[in-house]
């Protein structure tokens, strides 16, 4: 059984910044890698980023530039440092440990229940 638990969302002004956390227990070993998804209301849920075990990472358009992904192995914790934020990017934001191969996450049906993110104009 795997558990994820997101945190760091808030209210922060358009131009400002927040990291994200995803603290990650339980049987991760059959995973290598970890994604970030969001969903607007109303929206479908949209993939943001993800980090492979060695490292790699890759993002959504939407974010590209703006937001960073990264991992600490040691605490098994995800991080996506989110910058120059747009009111657009106001979503919940979920965690998700999959795979990642040759560029693609390929997530599980493991989620966390998500951090809030608005972004004011």
């Amino acid at each position: 059984q795997v558990q994820l638990v997101e945190s760091g969302g808030g209210l922060v002004q358009a131009g400002g910044s927040l990291r994200l956390s995803c603290a990650a227990s339980g049987s991760t070993r059959s995973y290598n890698g970890f994604g970030w998804y969001r969903q607007a209301p109303g929206r479908q849920r949209e993939w943001v980023a993800a980090i492979g075990l060695s490292g790699i990472t890759n993002y959504g358009d939407a974010v590209k530039g703006r937001f960073t992904i990264s991992r600490d192995s040691t605490k098994n914790t995800v991080y996506l440092q989110m910058n120059s934020l747009k009111p657009e990017d106001t979503a919940v934001y979920l965690c998700n440990v999959g795979n990642y191969l040759s560029g693609t996450f390929y997530g599980s049906h493991h989620w966390g229940k998500g951090t809030p993110v608005t972004v004011s104009s």
